[in-house]
């Protein structure tokens, strides 16, 4: 339903007067959350990596001047075991209780698994999947004792299928889709939602600037069609309203591939589409 100022309302916690944690909020879509909902008036605590702090403060201090909400920044590194946890100690010291929680914060890294750091690719689980799973156990249980409350994890479309030369990143994806999905059916008869947001490629610094020398026209053709953050965020925020616990979006033309290759992956054996993966993703991510 709409209030008098024309913001809809719901149980599930992004009504004016709420309040909203939002994990990588220094740039990317979890900025463009800490935008969207600060112009709904809705309280914030933003954090990132500390070494965003100033981006952290400077976003903060804008959106507090602007909106005339509480806006507070907790920088934290949500790779850490005990990352989660801090956070949650932080926000409880300042008195700071979400109505909704947004895991966006997120690492990727392209290329052949052999040839990585191991530490990097575990740092990437750490933040993907076990920080995701940690704000969400820290917080989910309050929001079902008070029958009001919501989680929104960003994913991928990289979800859907092994992504060869992707191939941390992807895997860490599907999970965190399946873990949503599982818990949106565990918790909304309680009057919680979670929402699992998978999206194709959005503009933002996780997929660079388009500015390395060897891309393409191919590639600068696709980036140039390359979601809107804002897209993403009132995406997200519709399917709260809805109770919808999976949102796919793509890009411009390819959601009418979707069936097809669907159809394909059924029929098409397993060591073909990996072959054939295999190829396409070096392609799109040699040289990224």
């Amino acid at each position: 339903m709409n209030n008098r100022n024309g913001l809809r309302t719901s149980s599930r916690g992004i009504a004016r007067g709420g309040s909203a944690l939002v994990t990588g909020a220094s740039s990317g879509i979890g900025e463009a959350f800490a935008r969207a909902l600060a112009a709904r008036g809705v309280s914030l605590l933003l954090t990132g990596i500390p070494s965003d702090q100033d981006r952290l403060d400077s976003i903060a201090g804008e959106l507090s001047g602007r909106h005339g909400i509480r806006c507070l920044a907790v920088p934290m590194d949500l790779s850490r075991a005990d990352g989660a946890e801090q956070l949650r100690a932080a926000a409880d010291e300042r008195e700071f209780e979400p109505d909704l929680l947004v895991n966006s914060a997120g690492l990727g890294a392209a290329g052949r698994f052999v040839d990585a750091k191991l530490d990097e690719q575990l740092r990437m689980i750490d933040v993907n999947v076990a920080a995701v799973v940690s704000m969400t156990g820290l917080y989910l249980p309050r929001m079902v004792e008070r029958r009001h409350g919501a989680v929104i994890n960003i994913v991928s479309t990289a979800a859907f299928q092994p992504l060869p030369y992707f191939s941390v990143y992807a895997a860490s994806k599907a999970f965190v889709l399946h873990f949503g999905e599982a818990v949106w059916a565990e918790s909304r008869r309680a009057g919680v939602s979670v929402v699992s947001v998978c999206t194709g490629p959005v503009d933002t610094p996780f997929h660079g600037d388009g500015s390395a020398p060897r891309e393409g026209p191919v590639k600068r053709f696709l980036r140039n069609r390359y979601m809107s953050t804002e897209r993403v965020v009132e995406s997200a925020l519709s399917a709260v309203e809805r109770d919808r616990p999976t949102v796919v979006l793509r890009m411009p033309g390819v959601g009418l591939l979707a069936y097809p290759v669907a159809l394909l992956r059924a029929v098409v054996p397993i060591r073909a589409r990996l072959l054939v993966s295999e190829r396409l993703s070096r392609w799109l991510f040699e040289d990224r």
